[in-house]
């Protein structure tokens, strides 16, 4: 039997939040309690989400604070700039600063079909929580799209993924801050990123180059979607960067997809961090912004890679662990019962 995390918010805020463009908020994603230091509750048939979504409604970020974790420019020549070397491209917030990244499988975010498998509205087929500290390595956790959720007042289980269409970033933002246990007001922000996106950073990049351990081939008439992608050292321009992190195998299932996205991000990582691309990244990230649903500014964006990508250490990858499945084919899954707790410690 799957274990099923069971999303106790009221039916009247659930729909709010359906008809609501809100955002996750600073002060709270979760209102009414702060995440427990514990972690996610495991105890008994149901994990519960108490109040999700809550928190939801009304999600504006006040300036103050931002003011207070991203401190103004100083308008005297940064210590870089006095020893000859590149600018950063803004100040670092004063404290980690948590994002969700959200995949989605629509090709673009006013599609009216994601144009995948079951087609429909758009699913969220990648969450990453990325931790962005001034004074730490940045920190990505890989939550499973395919852990079991209900929703209250239904009877069906459903993927946490597929709770993106019924109430976009802020709902799948409660439901994973519930999950990881985060604390209060996190995760700050959130992007959408959908494959055309995807497409047009790996291109403004010039490509990724990756090593493929194999060939990867597959082929879908219903999607006029193919995978053809052959092994061995190469850049990889963005619509193959898309076919890498879309391929799914049978045996590895959602996990393989997970490690290659992780790859993906790694490749990323380097590409963004060479100096050629560095001073270009503004100009890269106005022209994504059109295909992005963020509420991240331009300045906070900058802000959080001159963060992230300006540490000596590595990134720190980790993915919450899932249970074996009880029988072959089994779509959802739930968490590991040997999960450590928390989840996502706030230091590794």
């Amino acid at each position: 039997m799957v274990e099923v995390l069971n999303l106790s918010a009221t039916a009247p805020t659930l729909n709010k939040l359906r008809q609501s463009e809100g955002i996750p908020q600073v002060n709270s994603v979760v209102a009414g309690k702060s995440a427990s230091p514990e972690g996610p509750r495991r105890g008994g048939p149901w994990k519960l989400l108490a109040g999700l979504g809550l928190g939801a409604l009304g999600m504006v970020a006040s300036v103050g604070l931002i003011d207070r974790l991203w401190p103004q420019q100083d308008q005297g020549l940064s210590r870089e700039e006095q020893n000859g070397e590149a600018a950063p491209l803004a100040s670092p917030p004063s404290r980690p600063i948590t994002v969700l990244l959200i995949g989605s499988d629509a090709d673009r975010l006013a599609a009216a079909s994601n144009g995948a498998a079951p087609a429909g509205a758009a699913n969220s087929d990648t969450l990453m929580l990325l931790r962005v500290d001034p004074a730490g390595p940045l920190q990505v956790l890989a939550i499973p799209t395919e852990l079991a959720v209900k929703l209250p007042g239904q009877t069906n289980v459903q993927p946490l993924g597929s709770l993106y269409k019924q109430g976009g970033a802020a709902l799948s933002a409660g439901a994973v801050a519930e999950l990881v246990g985060l604390d209060s007001g996190q995760p700050e922000r959130y992007v959408v990123l959908p494959r055309s996106a995807l497409r047009e950073l790996v291109d403004g990049l010039g490509g990724l180059e990756a090593n493929l351990d194999q060939p990867l081939s597959y082929k879908d008439k219903s999607q006029a979607f193919s995978i053809d992608l052959q092994g061995g050292l190469q850049r990889l321009k963005g619509a193959q960067v898309e076919q890498l992190v879309r391929y799914r195998n049978k045996d590895q299932g959602e996990a393989g997809r997970r490690d290659r996205q992780e790859k993906v991000v790694g490749l990323l990582v380097n590409e963004l961090t060479r100096p050629d691309q560095w001073a270009q990244l503004p100009e890269r990230w106005q022209r994504l912004t059109s295909q992005l649903d963020t509420n991240l500014t331009q300045e906070e964006a900058l802000s959080l890679v001159t963060a992230g990508l300006s540490q000596d250490k590595p990134v720190r990858y980790s993915q919450v662990p899932l249970e074996a499945p009880s029988k072959p084919g089994q779509t959802l899954r739930q968490i590991s019962a040997k999960a450590p707790t928390p989840l996502w410690p706030a230091k590794p």
